[in-house]
Parts: structure tokens; sequence; C-alpha cells
């Protein structure tokens, strides 16, 4: 059974830490070049390999004990805010034009940005530990799945938009106190359990 609150806290976190990464800035890039659905297309499919992977990276997590996974998850969530806070603005990546327009030339230069740029990245990391803290593996894949998307989306199709209306140190500052707030809860739960 998916848990709506579990969807919903994962969609958020997800979706503003998200934001300011380089990813929905290539995202951005290949939507003013080719056809929206055709990159949204690559991208969504290499997002969810991502979540999958790291959907199955926190269940294995959940193998150890419980004071354990929360010690571990607060360091890493505490880990996220620091890097989130401290990163300096990234540019535009140079993203090559391929020559054929096609869906299938368009969604694989998608799918292949995203799937290079991704791997390892903080809003993987912080699934996997999302995964581990709520035991909860269909909620939390589906929560970062549909945040992820929903930064593609919005980067692919209205992203310069945003990003004049709102403030990206703005949206930076407010995932990193999420962040921060799920680091010391599972670090007070770890020393408190």
């Amino acid at each position: 059974m998916i848990s709506i609150t579990v969807t919903a806290l994962v969609f958020g976190v997800i979706f503003l830490a998200e934001l300011p990464d380089k990813t929905a800035l290539a995202g951005l890039v290949l939507g003013t070049r080719y056809r929206a659905s055709y990159v949204f297309a690559g991208v969504a499919a290499a997002f969810l390999l991502h979540v999958v992977l790291a959907v199955a990276a926190g269940s294995v997590l959940t193998l150890l004990p419980q004071q354990i996974v929360h010690a571990i998850t607060g360091v890493l969530f505490l880990g996220g805010a620091a890097m989130l806070l401290l990163q300096k603005g990234e540019d535009e990546e140079e993203i090559k034009k391929p020559a054929d327009q096609s869906f299938w030339k368009v969604a694989g230069t998608g799918f292949m940005l995203i799937l290079v740029a991704e791997f390892g990245d903080l809003t993987q990391i912080m699934t996997a530990n999302l995964a581990a803290r709520y035991d909860d593996p269909i909620s939390v894949g589906l929560g970062a799945t549909l945040g992820l998307w929903a930064v593609a989306g919005l980067g692919i199709v209205g992203g310069k938009a945003l990003m004049k209306r709102v403030p990206l140190r703005l949206i930076t500052q407010i995932a990193a106190l999420l962040m921060l707030g799920l680091g010391v809860w599972s670090l007070y739960e770890a020393v408190a359990g």
C-alpha cells in the first residue's frame, strides 16, 4: 500500500534538491533545442532507472539495526545539506545537437546525459537514504520519481521563467533546510532509540 505522506515528503525533498542541480539546467538546454516530449521521454526513463537503483540500495540498508540506519541516514542528510549550502552556481554545459532529430536520437541523448550525470548524485543518495529511513520502497520510489520528473518537466518546458521569478539560492536553502531537519531527526532517533 502506498503512503501518501511518505510519497509527498519524498517528492518535496527530491524536487527541491534537484531544482538547483546541473541536470535540471541540462534538461532546460535540451528542451530549448529539441522537441520537449522527446527530451522528456529520455530524461524520465533515466531518472526512473536511477530511482530503482537508489531504492534497491536503500532497501539493503534496512537489513541493518534501526539505530545504525538512523545514524547513517542522519549523517548523510547532514552531508547533503552541507553540499547544497556550499555549492557554487554551475554553468550550463554545452550539449551537442544530434544531426538526427528523430525520437530515438533525441530521447537517447536525454537518457544518456541524465544517466551519466546523475549517477551517484545527491538526489540518488537522498533517495537511498529515504528508502532506508521509511522502509517503504514503493512510496519512496514513487515520490522520488515524480519529484525528478516534475523538475525535468519544469526544466524542459519552463525553467527559464521559474528561475527569473524564484531565486535559485532560495530554492537551494529550502532544500538544505529540509535535509538538515531530516538529518537532525534521524540522529535524534539513533540516539534516543
